[in-house]
């Protein structure tokens, strides 16, 4: 088992102040539907209703397929004003919905993208803040899209170097940047 640390050092290393991996990204348009406002985009993992009966409680709501890409399509590239939508970073068909556990594949947009850990990161970050606490979440680069997608695979689902990343108040910064956006799509 590698550092905790490892993720944020890896995370530095990789990029070179000022460095752009991808300037011109193609920038496609989005779906002119607007997105279901669904209670996973209403309510945090942080915030409960205490009113809520027991029976209440115990009920099981079925999240699907399209409820999970609609959380994570509006959030921002760390390097662009687009989001992740945008640049077909992430699609509905890369998301797997079980009935307690959630798997996203999302495709960088060069296969030297040294933003790879941090989308994958903020991706996890706004499904462990939106969802039930009884779903597991996987992270991975859609497979042949990324030169280290091993590595990048690792990092993104150790829990260890998850939480190492998130106590480092610079990355956490980045995040709520990148997820700034998150919930406000469709909303005039």
């Amino acid at each position: 088992m590698s550092a905790p640390g490892h993720f944020i050092a890896l995370f530095h290393s990789s990029q070179m102040p000022g460095e752009i991996f991808n300037p011109n990204p193609v920038v496609f348009s989005t779906s002119k539907s607007a997105a279901r406002q669904s209670d996973l985009l209403a309510h945090s993992l942080w915030v409960t209703d205490s009113s809520q009966s027991e029976d209440e409680a115990d009920d099981v709501e079925p999240i699907d397929q399209d409820e999970i890409y609609d959380l994570i399509r509006s959030i921002y590239d760390p390097e662009h004003p687009n989001t992740l939508e945008e640049l077909r970073v992430v699609s509905a068909p890369q998301v797997t919905v079980g009935p307690n556990s959630v798997k996203v594949e999302f495709t960088p947009t060069v296969p030297h993208c040294g933003m790879s850990t941090l989308i994958g990161l903020c991706i996890r970050v706004r499904l462990l803040r939106s969802l039930p606490e009884r779903f597991k979440v996987d992270i991975f680069v859609k497979p042949g899209s990324h030169q280290s997608e091993n590595a990048v695979n690792k990092q993104l689902n150790d829990k260890e170097r998850v939480a190492a990343a998130l106590e480092n108040p610079v990355l956490l910064d980045t995040v709520e940047q990148c997820l700034s956006n998150v919930g406000a799509r469709g909303i005039v």
